[in-house]
């Protein structure tokens, strides 16, 4: 009897030379640590990194909520490998202050680890 396994298929790799995020329930490659724009945000479950661009998201519908800094309309992003939500996208800042954040990804850290030459 032969057991078939599933091996992980990821949307993108990040070069394994540069340190990265992973998800921290699958270890899906997640966002390059030169990506990162700032870790001074709040997510719905604690603290929060700003990140540029992510890789092996999904985004479902936008949708506007009031956050600390005020009204914006984000979209919800999830690991498309194993489907958890991460953060959020920005997808429309309404106060002129915030508009630097249209574009970018929050990732809260319960769902991410470092991975690739942290040490």
């Amino acid at each position: 009897m032969v057991k078939m396994t599933k091996s992980k298929t990821f949307q993108a790799y990040l070069p394994s030379c540069h340190r990265t995020y992973s998800c921290i329930h699958c270890r899906a490659h997640l966002a390059n640590h030169d990506e990162l724009i700032s870790k001074s945000f709040q997510g719905s479950q604690g603290r929060a990194y700003l990140f540029n661009s992510v890789v092996n998201v999904g985004c479902g519908p936008a949708e506007e909520r009031v956050l600390l800094t005020g009204l914006h309309a984000v979209a919800d992003i999830y690991c498309e490998t194993c489907k958890t939500t991460l953060g959020w996208k920005y997808e429309h800042a309404f106060e002129s202050s915030q508009k630097y954040k249209e574009g970018k990804f929050i990732i809260e850290l319960a769902h991410m680890i470092k991975d690739n030459g942290w040490e």
